[in-house]
């Protein structure tokens, strides 16, 4: 072996020795005999060092799973030897390897057996036991090996194949190892289980290591062999010993979990099941209160879920069946546990009552489908309720600032909680409204003197009703008067009781998402708006000493504002007063620190434009007050604009661009108030937001900061489209040419959607236009696409692509509109120049999603030109070039068909051939049976097939010819 490149096996070594190992790696990986080296290196013991061992392994790995049926059966038989030798060396070395290279070593072993068990090793796991007996190294060899087998055959997480030929490979994977699981079956795996035992009975009280990798193996195998075999009295008492032994109960649980979740018959499943909670609790194990271990009571929290889950499988599999005696008993099986289930829910630790959910959830469903009650289950559903309202609870350690991997956890555990709540809800809607509503005003009539997470909770409660308790368009209060006037109630004492001041975030946030999700409420009693306003606008809300407080309000506030509409006619110019500080554009020199990021301040103007569009004032008042919400940052954005003119240094630059992009965005949120134009002029506002176009447009012939400046001002011209409409035509040439200066592939391709969005809404008003730009615009997207770039520059590849798509996307606009005279009135040279980059994207890249745009142009322009008056020429080009390009495309070796894209193009290229025929005729036939098809040497039968297809009247037919 190259002992220098070896040395690059080292973590610490240098990155030039790391290169020329993993350069050697592939070397011998390729080579005919290297792997010989490497099994004699294992056999004889050559090397000492850890990874050079490893290295040796990775080799014969790879010779075993993608080389073998190469080798000889003298070099076959000499990888057995080898590995039996090096397993032989474990017992007699002083000291065991290192894990890693016992677990590389058994997933070589596993290799070796699926591929050789069924022919030439079938006393493969024989072998092995005679080699390593009762020996500890062996031993945990013989278990290593046993689970990586289990990963060969059992565990789908493992992806042995590359993506392409995933499902043929998996299938014939899963004959495979069900061909192979069936032979163990019959052959060894009655031998392998007396192993287990053995081992287990040997090692329980002095090696708990081996013990506890004995029964990680059994759990693995017990849910694919015969279950008798392990659900025994023998094995059963010994797993219950386990349980009462510290350092190995955990381990005992998971077995146990994994034999309680093997299919099996359902009265069967009950026996067993009740059989182990027998001695569970004769054990002593189903006093939770008495055991401190949070680690075990997790691991038995999911045994008693698993436990309680068979049951209630078992339960609906004899209610299915008609077996009403057995399921009645499975049923009081089921009950008998819920005891030990609440304790576990309750339990402090999350992880130990989040194992348990599953048995609830599954639980409640039953009851859900029993016509009554009795006192017991009723009683049951209660104390869940208040489990799930006690858990729902935040702990004193919860860092609501800095939140991190226990919050995000707790967050999840809550999701949890709320699906039981859901479920609680569909079991007894009256019990949770009633329950729901006694903690929630006992905790609000003292919230001053209550721990903030009491008082968060009971908030939530309150929010999570909307969801469990649902209604249309959240009618909440009509329709059912009980609820609707318990939820009035607590709504009216929300927002009365002063609770929005408590000094706790949680608490704060809990009020207003709450406020917003029940905005129906103030429908019913209006005379709270002014008090809710309040709170929103004061140091409560939008003034909150918390920053996140702040931002989560404003995106609120806004909903609140839109969801009341009319109602909000007394207070808008007192709001508008209020919010006006913050709606300031804070330039980067001030230093001020403004209360509101920039993106909570959109929400801000958002909120100001709805309230002065859907007030009741006078179209004249309404100018008034939208040019008094504008007029600022038009000023603003002069000064500032000038200001970046003058810059010099860069970051200085980047603020002021940032700045004056802000501006721009929140003139468009203000829009957001308006759906069309006829809104717009209702309102007076046209000139209002003209001016600000005449304020902005200049910013586009800034030569510093072009990609943020032109970016807001195209936003902005995409609102101004929509609420100006043919007032914004005018301002349109201009700021198109200055757009299209000096740009880069992404400029183009954000630029390009605002000329199709011009060209669908306005068609022909703009025929002058588009001709006019057509070739600019053509000769910019050219030249970016011609631009060389570095082979491996895999951004600037997907920037090219994404162009390309964008510049289809436009022809497909423009012939799709009605106005293929655009392109027609460009001289006849750069007519051809864009139909062969329509055929070149329908053929020549392998980008599905623009060869499917690129045979929408094609039969588009088949369409318009394709008939006997069409342009001179252009039959010519059909048959030349579009004819060939249906057929080029779809034989490429890139056009794969198990795509969802591609399929859609070939659709399309259906349809470009059904254009030719439907504008050409019998000529088109003609052609194809007599010139072009049988150039392609295609055998007549399938000609004749291919034209009668395509003669179908049906597309369909046609379609799915070309797909077969």
């Amino acid at each position: 072996m190259d002992e220098q490149a070896l040395l690059g096996l080292n973590p610490n070594a240098d990155a030039d020795f790391r290169q020329r190992a993993l350069a050697y790696f592939e070397q011998l990986k390729i080579s005919q005999d290297a792997w010989q080296v490497c099994a004699e290196a294992l056999a004889q013991s050559i090397y000492s060092d850890d990874h050079i061992k490893f290295f040796c392994f990775q080799v014969l790995e790879h010779q075993v799973k993608f080389k073998y049926s190469e080798l000889t059966e003298v070099q076959q038989q000499l990888i057995r030897e080898t590995l039996i030798t090096w397993l032989q060396a474990q017992m007699l070395n002083p000291q065991p390897e290192k894990t890693f290279i016992r677990n590389k070593a058994a997933q070589v072993f596993a290799l070796l057996f699926v591929t050789e068990y069924l022919t030439k090793w079938p006393k493969f796991f024989f072998d092995i036991l005679s080699v390593v007996d009762l020996n500890p190294r062996g031993v945990d060899m013989y278990l290593r090996i046993l689970m990586a087998v289990d990963a060969e055959l059992v565990d789908r997480d493992v992806v042995h194949t590359s993506e392409a030929s995933y499902y043929f490979a998996l299938t014939l994977e899963a004959r495979r190892n069900t061909l192979l699981k069936d032979t163990m079956r019959e052959q060894c795996i009655p031998s392998l289980v007396e192993s287990w035992y053995q081992i287990l009975q040997n090692y329980q009280y002095n090696n708990s290591e081996l013990t506890c990798q004995c029964l990680e193996v059994v759990g693995a195998y017990v849910s694919w062999i015969d279950l008798s075999l392990i659900a025994n009295e023998r094995f059963i008492n010994m797993l219950l010993g386990h349980m009462s032994v510290e350092v190995l109960r955990e381990e005992a649980c998971d077995c146990l979990f994994e034999i309680v979740n093997k299919g099996m018959d359902p009265i069967d499943k009950t026996k067993l099941v009740e059989s182990l909670c027998q001695v569970l609790q004769s054990a002593g194990l189903f006093s939770i209160d008495q055991e401190d271990d949070v680690d075990f009571l997790a691991r038995f929290s999911k045994l008693v879920n698993g436990m309680g889950q068979a049951l209630i499988a078992s339960w609906t599999k004899l209610i299915k069946n008609g077996d009403m005696k057995s399921a009645q008993d499975t049923l009081q099986a089921i009950e008998a546990k819920v005891a030990l289930m609440l304790q576990l829910l309750i339990h402090e630790d999350d992880d130990i009552s989040s194992n348990i959910i599953g048995f609830c959830y599954d639980y409640l469903h039953i009851l859900k489908q029993l016509s009554t009650l009795s006192d017991q289950q009723k009683a049951n559903v209660e104390a869940i309720m208040l489990a799930v309202m006690k858990k729902l609870t935040y702990d004193e350690e919860y860092n609501f600032e800095n939140e991190g991997e226990d919050e995000a956890m707790f967050v999840e555990y809550r999701k949890q909680l709320k699906l039981l709540l859901d479920r609680l809800a569909q079991v007894s809607p009256e019990l949770l409204l009633a329950s729901v509503r006694r903690v929630f005003n006992t905790t609000l009539q003292n919230w001053q003197t209550t721990r903030f997470m009491e008082v968060e909770v009971a908030i939530r409660l309150l929010y999570m009703l909307a969801e469990a308790l649902p209604v249309s368009h959240g009618a909440h209060f009509s329709g059912d008067v009980t609820k609707a006037t318990a939820l009035q109630d607590m709504m009216r004492t929300l927002v009365t009781s002063g609770v929005s001041a408590y000094q706790h975030t949680s608490v704060t946030l809990e009020f207003f998402e709450t406020v917003v999700r029940y905005e129906k409420f103030f429908a019913v009693e209006p005379q709270h708006i002014p008090t809710v306003l309040m709170a929103f606008l004061d140091h409560r809300g939008l003034r909150h000493t918390s920053p996140k407080v702040r931002s989560r309000t404003a995106y609120l506030f806004s909903r609140f504002v839109k969801s009341l509409n009319k109602q909000m006619n007394p207070f808008i110019e007192d709001v508008l007063n209020r919010i006006q500080d913050l709606m300031e554009l804070s330039p980067p020199e001030n230093g001020y620190q403004a209360l509101l990021s920039s993106d909570d301040q959109l929400f801000i103007y958002e909120t100001a434009g709805v309230l002065i569009v859907n007030s009741e004032y006078s179209a004249e008042r309404k100018q008034v007050l939208m040019r008094n919400l504008l007029t600022p940052l038009m000023e603003k954005f002069k000064v500032l604009l000038e200001k970046l003119m003058m810059a010099q240094d860069e970051d200085r630059q980047m603020a002021l661009a940032d700045c004056l992009n802000h501006a721009v965005g929140f003139a468009s949120r203000t829009s957001k108030a308006f759906s069309n134009k006829q809104t717009v002029k209702q309102c007076g506002c046209s000139e209002v937001y003209l001016d600000c176009l005449q304020t902005f447009l200049p910013a586009l012939s800034c030569p510093l900061q072009k990609e943020v400046l032109r970016s807001g001002v195209r936003t902005f011209l995409h609102r101004m489209i929509i609420c100006l409409e043919e007032e914004v035509l005018p301002f349109i040439p201009s700021a198109s040419e200055h757009m299209l200066k000096d740009c880069e592939a992404k400029d183009l391709q954000e630029f390009i959607p605002l000329i199709n969005q011009i060209t669908a809404k306005f068609k022909t008003q703009v025929s002058p236009f588009l001709q006019q730009m057509f070739m600019p615009l053509l000769h910019a997207i050219f030249e970016v696409l011609l631009l060389p770039a570095e082979e491996n520059d895999q951004s600037a590849a997907l920037e090219k692509q994404m162009l390309r798509r964008s510049y289809f996307a436009f022809l497909q606009t423009v012939t799709g509109s009605g106005m293929s005279e655009v392109i027609a009135n460009q001289g006849a040279e750069n007519v051809e120049r864009v139909l062969f980059t329509v055929i070149q994207g329908a053929v020549d890249y392998p980008d599905p999603i623009a060869q499917k745009t690129c045979f929408i142009i094609l039969s588009k322009l088949v369409e318009l030109w394709g008939g006997k008056d069409g342009p001179v020429g252009f039959a010519d080009f059909v048959y030349k070039h579009i004819v060939p390009a249906c057929f080029l495309a779809p034989l490429k070796q890139t056009f794969d068909l198990a795509d969802a894209q591609t399929v859609l193009a070939l659709s399309e290229c259906a349809v470009t051939l059904k254009t030719i025929h439907l504008k050409r005729g019998p000529e088109c036939i003609q052609y194809l049976q007599q010139e072009y098809l049988p150039s392609l040497q295609v055998a007549p039968e399938i000609i004749q097939e291919f034209c009668q297809a395509l003669q179908q009247p049906d597309a369909k037919v046609f379609k799915n010819y070309l797909k077969v």
